[in-house]
């Protein structure tokens, strides 16, 4: 995952800050292996269609293969949000439609940008991660001191 933020700026996308991972169950299928989540926020001089094919290319570029519906999966980069912009397209919406009720976007997201206002929802990015109702068991890894290395 570190590799992939390396890759972002050759994808025109300049990571401005970025979160700690942050387990969690699996979902909708916690049989399924545990997430390991990350938000990144970028800098782009891309529009916001642009920004989600370059999200997509970085995951084809790291060997992701879509599969079924919610089938694990080793890398999936979603757009949450692109500045202000609303946008309710049959293919395309923003901000993510499930972002704001997921413990594991908001918490990340809150943790490098709290006070971000959802552009529908018009809530800090804190106070969403306080009503997430989906992966309410998601918690940042704790660096070890000295290193990178994750408990």
């Amino acid at each position: 995952m570190e590799a992939v933020l390396d890759a972002f700026p050759g994808a025109g996308l300049k990571v401005a800050a970025a979160s700690r991972w942050w387990r969690s169950t699996a979902w909708p299928d916690a049989a399924h292996p545990d997430y390991l989540n990350g938000v990144a926020l970028v800098e782009t001089g891309l529009d916001p269609r642009e920004t989600l094919e370059s999200l997509l290319r970085l995951e084809v570029a790291f060997g992701r293969h879509r599969g079924a519906l919610n089938s694990p999966r080793t890398l999936d980069l979603d757009l949450i949000a692109h500045g202000q912009a609303i946008r309710n397209e049959p293919d395309f919406s923003l901000p993510h439609p499930r972002a704001h009720d997921r413990l594991f976007v908001m918490g990340p997201l809150a943790e490098i940008a709290p006070t971000w206002v959802h552009p529908v929802l018009r809530k800090t990015a804190a106070a969403l991660a306080l009503t997430a109702e989906v992966g309410v068991d998601a918690a940042p890894l704790i660096a070890k001191s000295g290193g990178d290395d994750y408990d």
